[in-house]
C-alpha cells in the first residue's frame, strides 16, 4: 500500500462511520456572540462542547491585557524560547506559576500538548519504563513515544493493577515515571491520586499529574486535584494548558525539583518552537490571577456541573462516574452518538462527539463541557433537550 494509499484507507473508515454528507469534527463556527454563543450554519447556537470552563475568554481584564501587550510588543515572538523567543512576559509568568502552585520552578511551553511532550519525553529515556493510565491524553501517549521508554497502561484508575505493574518491575521501578489526569477528559473522573502518591513512594518511582481539566475547577484556588487532595508534595512534576480554565492556548510544567530547568536545554519542543504570542501570555497573566481569586466562579461551574449531570441521570443516560464539568453520556454505537449529537445541533446546541478508538472501551460518547458562564436557564434548556432526544440515543 502506497503512503497516499493509507490516507485513502484512513478517509473510508472515517466516511464508514459518518453519513454521507455530514461533516461533525471541525465544524466552521461564525460570529461568536459570548463566551456561550455562537453562530454554525447561519444559526445562532449554545456552546456546550468548549473547555471554557471558567468563562474567562471575554474577560475584560483579559483582553485589555491582550490588547496592550499586541500593541506593545507586537503580534508574535517569531522564535523559540532558546533563541529569541523568551520576552518579560514569558519569564514574569513562569514566575507567577510557580507562585501560584507555591513550588520552585516553572517553564511555559507554546501549548498544552508540547507540555506533556516535552516534559515527558525528557524525564524518561531507552532503557526506562513510563506507566500510564490507559484512559490517558494523546499528548501523554505521544510523549512516551518520543522518549524512547518502555511503556507499560495499566487500567484505568486501577490501584491494584498499578500495584501489580510496579512490583513486577522489581528494581527497574526506581527508573519509572507514572503518569496520570487530574481529571480525565473523556469521562470526567478524577486520579486516585492518594493512592497513587502511596505507591509511587513505596517504589521509588516518579510522578507526573497533567491538571490540564481540573486547574480552575478543583481546589479552594483552583490549583487543581493536588489542592483539593493536599497532595501537591507528592506529586513531582504537573503539568497543564492555558486553553481550558484560562481560556487561552499554551502550557506549563512546575516541580520542586531543581532538574526542571534543565528540559530549557534538552527539550525538543521548547528548543525548536516559536514561543507564545506576547498577547496570549499577557492575557493568561490576568486570567492566572482571575483562576486564583475564582471561588464565586468555581461555585457557579460546580453547580452547573452537577444541574446538567444530575438532570441526564435522572433520564437514564450512561454518564461518567462523577458529576464534573465534563458531562459525557455514553452511547454503544457510533450511531446512536451520531444521532443524538445531530439532533442536539439541530435543536441548538453544540456538543463534543467522541467516537472510537478516541473514546474508551470502544463506545461512543456526546461530551458535554460547562462553564461558569452558563446561565440556569441554559442548563435547564440542555436538560430539556436531552430529554426529547432520550428515544433517539437508545434506538
Amino acid at each position: 500500500m502506497s503512503l497516499l494509499d493509507k490516507l485513502d484507507a484512513v478517509a473510508a473508515a472515517r466516511k464508514a462511520l459518518l453519513p454521507e454528507g455530514m461533516d461533525v469534527f471541525g465544524i466552521p463556527v461564525g460570529q461568536i456572540h459570548s463566551t456561550t454563543e455562537a453562530e454554525i450554519g447561519g444559526r445562532r447556537i449554545l456552546f456546550l462542547g468548549t473547555n471554557n470552563y471558567l468563562g474567562l475568554t471575554f474577560a475584560p481584564e483579559c483582553l485589555k491585557a491582550a490588547h496592550e501587550a499586541l500593541d506593545a510588543e507586537g503580534t508574535g515572538t517569531t522564535g523559540s524560547r532558546m533563541a529569541s523567543g523568551s520576552y518579560g512576559g514569558h519569564r514574569a509568568l513562569e514566575r507567577e506559576f510557580a507562585e501560584f502552585y507555591g513550588v520552585l520552578s516553572c517553564i511555559v511551553f507554546t501549548t498544552g500538548y508540547q507540555a506533556n511532550l516535552a516534559t515527558i519525553s525528557c524525564l524518561a529515556g531507552a532503557g526506562d519504563v513510563i506507566l500510564i493510565d490507559a484512559d490517558s491524553h494523546a499528548s501523554i501517549y505521544d510523549g512516551c513515544r518520543l522518549s524512547g521508554a518502555e511503556i507499560i497502561r495499566f487500567r484505568h484508575n486501577d490501584m491494584a493493577d498499578l500495584d501489580k505493574r510496579l512490583r513486577r518491575l522489581g528494581e527497574r521501578s526506581r527508573s519509572t515515571l507514572i503518569v496520570a489526569e487530574g481529571i480525565y477528559s473523556m469521562l470526567g473522573d478524577r486520579a486516585a491520586l492518594a493512592d497513587m502518591v502511596r505507591l509511587k513512594d513505596a517504589y521509588g518511582s516518579v510522578l507526573l499529574l497533567d491538571e490540564a481539566h481540573s486547574l480552575g475547577v478543583l481546589g479552594a484556588t483552583g490549583q487543581g486535584l493536588v489542592e483539593e487532595t493536599g497532595l501537591i508534595e507528592g506529586v513531582d512534576f504537573i503539568t497543564g494548558t492555558f486553553s481550558k480554565s484560562l481560556g487561552g492556548i499554551g502550557g506549563y510544567c512546575i516541580s520542586n525539583h531543581p532538574q526542571l530547568d534543565q528540559l530549557r536545554y534538552v527539550s525538543r519542543p521548547y528548543i525548536f518552537t516559536a514561543s507564545p504570542s506576547p498577547a496570549t501570555i499577557a492575557s493568561t497573566r490576568a486570567a492566572l490571577r482571575l483562576l486564583r481569586d475564582g471561588t464565586t466562579l468555581r461555585e457557579q461551574l460546580w453547580s452547573n456541573a452537577h444541574r446538567l449531570y444530575s438532570r441526564l441521570h435522572e433520564l437514564g443516560y450512561r454518564l461518567g462516574p462523577e458529576p464534573s464539568p465534563i458531562v459525557a453520556a455514553i452511547l454503544d454505537t457510533p450511531q446512536q452518538a451520531l444521532a443524538l449529537w445531530s439532533g442536539l445541533l439541530q435543536h441548538g446546541i453544540y456538543v463534543n462527539l467522541m467516537l472510537p478508538p478516541a473514546a474508551p472501551d470502544g463506545k461512543s460518547l456526546v461530551r458535554c463541557s460547562v462553564s461558569a458562564a452558563h446561565t440556569r436557564d441554559q442548563m435547564d434548556f440542555a436538560g430539556r433537550v436531552f430529554a426529547e432526544l432520550r428515544a433517539t440515543a437508545m434506538s
